[in-house]
């Protein structure tokens, strides 16, 4: 899932080096943030947020297929 992350970010931005992904495991969940440059927070939200939208339905759709909650956020360096 990481990967994956990281991949659709870093096909987004215009400063790939700056992507961070983190992933914690949790006993019901998995959390994994997602960090990018300032200047780069709106290519990856999208107009009313709806690439992160997207890209949430595809972890969503990852998550149900291993049977577990995945939670994202967003942040900027």
């Amino acid at each position: 899932m990481v990967e994956l992350i990281e991949y659709i970010a870093k096909s987004l931005v215009d400063d790939p080096s700056s992507v961070d992904v983190t992933m914690t495991k949790n006993d019901d969940s998995i959390d994994i943030t997602l960090k990018v440059a300032s200047n780069d927070m709106g290519k990856v939200i999208g107009k009313q947020g709806r690439i992160a939208k997207a890209i949430r339905a595809i972890l969503k759709a990852v998550s149900l297929k291993e049977d577990v909650k995945v939670n994202l956020e967003i942040e900027e360096y």
